[in-house]
């Protein structure tokens, strides 16, 4: 199994703000609107350097994203910045008419995402966000798994035509994807081959899923590890591959149990090759204050959760 390294922990925001200052200096049409939260949103760097593309609408997220819909018209390729819970919960309305709908070529960026959020709580702490914007017609889910793919996915959006939804958080953790590795959207990424158990993660769980898979090893389990940055569309094609040898699959997500990744590849499985499956999620609740570490620990969103639904699963076989 290759081993991945931690080469640096980094909050995948910066990965964000990284990317948004490259598309910066490199695409004169791109240009950034945010919630009253610069900082937050790392969103600096581009308003100092592009101060013409850069607008602050303040706390009126429902008018930013209506702005960003019509920006599209004139050919501008508009990046909104806020929370993850007011990216989509608070203007949920606003995406399915004004961009969905209409299919415009907004890009709806969303940090603070999950219960990684920490201390601010369950008001903030959206677990909802990826079902919300994947039933959406024509929407682009993405979440990424550290600060290099976060950089790599805010690139590729700018040459990706359609509305898209990108879902990172504030918390530092692991990065260990390359830094020169391409972002194909829709296209999974193979991370260690194994033949008892197909372990599917995304965001923060992809790194846990790493961990696993190698305690897994010492086990004498052999994990399959893919990471889908893309919920949607889904690369069905590489989950089938996989399922194919190991003939039983985890998930594992930052997300509630409902509607996540988890649900979109049951749909997957059901369609095409029934086999068990276990989830790592978050069983139909809200959170809680408290911090990154605590939370996921309590929540069960860690690579003993995910080795304890492998068990489980190759159980089922």
């Amino acid at each position: 199994m290759k081993k991945y390294e931690n080469t640096g922990s980094k909050d995948t925001r910066s990965g964000f703000g990284a990317g948004m200052t490259e598309l910066g200096q490199k695409n004169e049409n791109v240009v950034a609107l945010c919630a009253d939260l610069i900082g937050s949103l790392k969103f600096d760097d581009f308003k100092k350097n592009h101060p013409e593309r850069f607008f602050q609408i303040g706390i009126a997220e429902a008018n930013m994203i209506g702005i960003a819909a019509g920006l599209t018209i004139g050919g501008k390729i508009p990046f909104t910045g806020t929370f993850a819970n007011f990216s989509t919960g608070r203007v949920y309305d606003q995406i399915r008419q004004s961009v969905a709908y209409s299919d415009k070529n907004v890009k709806i960026c969303a940090s603070h995402a999950g219960l990684t959020l920490g201390e601010d709580g369950a008001t903030h702490q959206i677990l909802e966000d990826i079902g919300l914007m994947k039933m959406l017609p024509g929407m682009t889910v993405i979440n990424t798994c550290d600060y290099n793919q976060t950089k790599a996915a805010t690139l590729a959006l700018a040459d990706h035509h359609g509305p898209a939804y990108l879902r990172f958080g504030r918390p530092v953790v692991p990065n260990f994807t390359p830094a020169d590795e391409p972002f194909v959207i829709g296209k999974a990424i193979l991370l260690s081959e194994g033949t008892d158990v197909t372990i599917v993660a995304t965001g923060h769980l992809v790194w846990e899923a790493l961990i696993a898979a190698e305690a897994l090893e010492a086990k004498g389990i052999s994990a399959e590890v893919i990471n889908i940055h893309t919920i949607k569309p889904l690369d069905e094609e590489a989950i089938l591959k996989s399922l194919a040898k190991t003939k039983c699959v985890v998930t594992a997500e930052e997300h509630n149990i409902l509607g996540g990744l988890g649900e979109s590849i049951s749909r997957v499985l059901a369609l095409n090759n029934p086999a068990p499956q276990e989830f790592v999620a978050v069983n139909d609740s809200f959170g809680e204050s408290g911090t990154p570490e605590q939370l996921m620990d309590k929540y069960k969103l860690n690579n003993q959760a995910i080795i304890e639904a492998v068990e489980r699963v190759i159980k089922r076989k």
